[in-house]
């Protein structure tokens, strides 16, 4: 299998590290327009060779995108114009409405694949690349059946390989779950974050006195501003929905704390405690 990976960061990079250990891979190709991300995965044996786009996807069985969504938006079209008839596109982006719209109609989309690995951390680039970072995790294919039947097995191996499970749904579906259950986090985390190195530029005691949960809950804030620009802004209407809703309880929060509403203040808290039955 020789596999080409177009974006050399954390999902791109740590999908390489694990096709290499359990051998889904015989040649693994890295394109990526960074050269410290060049340099990097060379060092780290991520990639066998670095190459151009047109060098890295020539006799290319499988060619992972693994760019921010905008971008990989812009070159799909592109992409998919120059591949063999055999080969398969997957893309790993976190927003799958706008590139599955972007080539609806184009003679190859069945040698395209939508795909969404829920895995991550808070750090980027091929540095930041681990082995089993998706290990027992998900992976969402969307519009399989826009896809060719051998496509989409492919694909399924290779998540299958790296220790996923699959779960099938539309583009659209995919990103209005995703604003709500993955980018949300990373908005709260953000304004989190602002929020107190706000106040600490005049108390420093704040970050001196933070604990783990207060590390842990604005670990994403250290997240790309690249990639997130763009999911929020690929992701729109989604995103101004759920950050509608998020406000809302933010405005009954607040007002029962003005109010000195213990009831309110413990029924909210309550309700929120809910989400440990679909967190179990």
């Amino acid at each position: 299998m020789k596999v080409t990976i177009i974006g050399l960061g954390l999902i791109g990079g740590s999908m390489a590290k694990d096709m290499r250990k359990i051998g889904f891979a015989s040649q693994i190709t890295g394109v990526d327009n960074n050269p410290d991300h060049c340099s990097q995965a060379l060092n780290h044996k991520i990639v066998d060779a670095i190459a151009t786009l047109d060098k890295g996807i020539t006799n290319a069985d499988l060619i992972i995108l693994a760019i921010p969504v905008l971008g990989a938006q812009k070159v799909i079209h592109a992409l998919l114009d120059k591949i063999d008839d055999r080969t398969v596109v997957m893309d790993v982006g976190s927003t799958k409405t706008g590139i599955c719209n972007e080539i609806r109609d184009h003679p190859s989309r069945k040698n395209f694949v939508a795909t969404h690995p829920m895995a991550g951390t808070e750090f980027s680039g091929p540095d930041a690349a681990i082995e089993g970072l998706f290990r027992q995790k998900a992976s969402i294919i969307c519009d399989r059946e826009q896809s060719s039947p051998e496509a989409v097995e492919l694909v399924i191996n290779l998540y299958h390989a790296l220790g996923m499970h699959t779960i099938y749904m539309n583009a659209s579906d995919h990103d209005v779950h995703a604003a709500y259950v993955s980018h949300i986090s990373h908005i709260s985390s953000f304004v989190l974050s602002l929020t107190v190195l706000e106040k600490e530029k005049s108390e420093k005691a704040i970050l001196d006195m933070a604990s783990g949960g207060f590390e842990s809950t604005v670990r994403l804030a250290k997240s790309s501003s690249e990639m997130w620009s763009q999911i929020f802004i690929q992701n729109k209407n989604p995103m101004i929905e759920v950050i509608d809703k998020y406000s809302d309880y933010l405005t009954e929060f607040r007002q029962a704390i003005l109010n000195d509403d213990k009831t309110k203040i413990e029924t909210l808290i309550q309700k929120a405690n809910e989400i440990k039955k679909a967190l179990k």
